[in-house]
């Protein structure tokens, strides 16, 4: 199990998606995210939910990220932060979004 100490490090914020791209070298189809943390500034994240989603209607959705990870290089592209969403039984993806829209960079808690 994990202790309450140790969610506790991980650190969720808002943000909004401002620039979204093909990312066609991805070994799994993908966009390249590029996302408004408001005062923790912008940074950018891979993720896989081009089929649920489309690039017209990412941009200035408001999204969830894990802020604190490390970058991480995905082929020619470095992931600054995790985006999150909820994977379907059909291996899809449904980004977790604010029910209503907040400032950016706000901590989820």
């Amino acid at each position: 199990m994990l202790t309450w100490e140790e969610f506790e490090k991980a650190d969720l914020r808002t943000g909004t998606i401002i620039e979204v791209n093909d990312f066609p070298k991805a070994r799994k189809p993908a966009y390249q995210l590029t996302i408004d943390f408001g005062a923790l500034g912008i940074k950018k994240s891979s993720a896989k939910v081009e089929t649920l989603h489309t690039k017209e209607e990412l941009i200035g959705k408001q999204i969830v990220a894990v802020v604190n990870f490390p970058s991480k290089q995905i082929a020619n592209f470095v992931s600054e932060c995790l985006v999150l969403g909820v994977q379907t039984s059909e291996k899809d993806v449904v980004l977790l979004t604010t029910n209503s829209k907040t400032e950016n960079g706000l901590k989820i808690s």
